[in-house]
């Protein structure tokens, strides 16, 4: 039997959060396993329920959505997380995918679709709400992206790829039958390449310009 995909929803209003556990308890690969109201509170949760997916809303009382973001992939650089909020302001996406998370949905949306946002991410995938990705493409720097990408040697660009997709130097090195150590010292040529320091941006640019789909 396919394991349940592991969810902690996290949302400052009671009433939002069992409206999420509903609509979630409706399909059975899905499993609510905790919720929280602020996100002190997830990461503290985090390391003891160790989710596949954590639903988070940004404007919460507190440390607020983004530095909640920031201390659960301090705790676990592999953490997925969503963002589900009610901003749909180009801005926040783009803050919140800088930030490293996964996802952004707005609360706007059909229900199926954060259904379909869980088990993308849950997957090892990134997912944008369609309409939102239309205007991030627009309203990046894509063409200035787009040369610094142009400008990777092949096997640059096949590791910054595995990087973007959130593969560990271990995988990448496996994957590809190099080196431990030449897979690190890629890594650190192409962020200073495409002048980025994280992972996270690394996949932001790949997101913007298609490289990964949602």
């Amino acid at each position: 039997m396919k394991e349940k995909i592991k969810v902690i929803l996290v949302d400052d209003h009671a009433v939002v959060r069992a409206g999420f556990r509903l609509l979630l308890s409706s399909v059975d690969h899905i499993d609510v396993i905790a919720e929280a109201e602020r996100g002190e509170q997830v990461c503290r949760l985090y390391l003891e329920k160790r989710p596949d997916v954590i639903v988070l809303d940004l404007s919460m009382p507190g440390i607020g959505g983004l530095e909640t973001i920031r201390r659960v992939l301090l705790r676990d650089s592999a953490a997925k997380i969503l963002v589900f909020s009610v901003h749909d302001e180009i801005v926040y996406v783009n803050r919140t995918l800088a930030a490293g998370a996964k996802g952004y949905i707005t609360k706007n949306t059909a229900p199926a679709i954060l259904l379909d946002a869980i088990e993308a991410i849950a997957a090892g995938g990134i997912y944008i709400e369609q309409g939102l990705r239309k205007n991030l493409s627009e309203s990046d720097s894509e063409s200035e992206y787009r040369a610094l990408i142009d400008a990777l040697s092949p096997r640059e660009f096949d590791i910054f790829r595995l990087l973007a997709k959130g593969l560990t130097i271990h995988k990448i090195s496996d994957e590809l039958c190099l080196g431990f150590k030449t897979v690190a010292n890629y890594g650190t040529q192409i962020k200073s390449k495409l002048k980025v320091s994280t992972t996270a941006e690394l996949a932001h640019i790949a997101m913007v310009l298609g490289i990964m789909k949602g």
